[in-house]
């Protein structure tokens, strides 16, 4: 288990949550507790409910069963999907999509002021791409439309980040450069949960980790979770995994 930091209140509880499309489990029975301030990546074999579990979180998707007891509410959770997602295709610019991370705060037909405006450029420089504010998102790098999503995130101000494989496709610089953003984020005290893949990434910068496989193998300081055995144990469940059962039965 994760240890509560004293003087911190939860800010995320999973209690009995399994989760799943047209009642097929993609996750099954998960109970864990997040404190409020954690640096947590979520990994484990392809198919095994990581992304399905951040939408959880975000309150894109109802548990079939259990509960999510998140503190930050969705006004306070920002959540970026895959970058696989996205369409890149409309015609809007770099600063446009930055300053969508302030709608929450000023509505979608307010006019930015000065205020805003120079929060955006500051964004934008906070993540290294001053002078392509008016370029089109769709002339964009992989590495660079990353960079916008994390400038737009920034703005959002949120006390709960969850990142959905946010590295696919971006180069090793671009990754760094985004790392120390998150680890700003950390030490601004708000709670960021990233479905990633690069373990050695994971037990360089992520001081926690939950490791999944459809059912939850361990969680809690990265060290104890991300070991031999423990790896070993998610590959084989995710081996045996039953893509036609139906809604599973906690065991007696």
């Amino acid at each position: 288990m994760v240890a509560v930091r004293l003087g911190h209140p939860m800010s995320l509880v999973l209690e009995d949550v399994t989760l799943g499309y047209n009642r097929h489990p993609a996750v099954h029975h998960i109970t864990a507790t997040i404190p409020d301030g954690s640096l947590m990546a979520i990994v484990g074999p392809n198919g095994a409910g990581k992304s399905t579990l951040l939408k959880a979180i975000a309150g894109e998707l109802r548990p079939i069963t259990g509960r999510i007891t998140n503190s930050a509410g969705r006004s306070g959770t920002a959540y970026m999907p895959q970058i696989a997602e996205i369409d890149r295709s409309f015609p809007i610019s770099v600063r446009e999509v930055v300053a969508m991370g302030l709608w929450r705060r000023i509505g979608p037909f307010r006019r930015l002021g000065e205020a805003e405006r120079q929060a955006v450029a500051d964004a934008i420089a906070g993540v290294g791409l001053t002078g392509l504010e008016a370029r089109p998102i769709s002339t964009l790098s992989g590495g660079q439309m990353q960079r916008v999503l994390f400038a737009r995130l920034a703005l959002q101000d949120a006390s709960l980040i969850l990142l959905d494989e946010p590295f696919t496709g971006v180069d090793s610089r671009t990754v760094e450069d985004l790392l120390d953003v998150i680890d700003g984020w950390h030490r601004d005290g708000r709670t960021v949960l990233a479905v990633l893949h690069d373990l050695d990434e994971v037990r360089r910068r992520f001081p926690e980790a939950m490791l999944l496989a459809r059912d939850l193998i361990a969680h809690g300081p990265t060290e104890t979770v991300l070991t031999a055995a423990q790896l070993t144990k998610a590959r084989a469940v995710g081996e045996a995994l039953d893509e036609t059962a139906p809604l599973c039965q906690r065991a007696a």
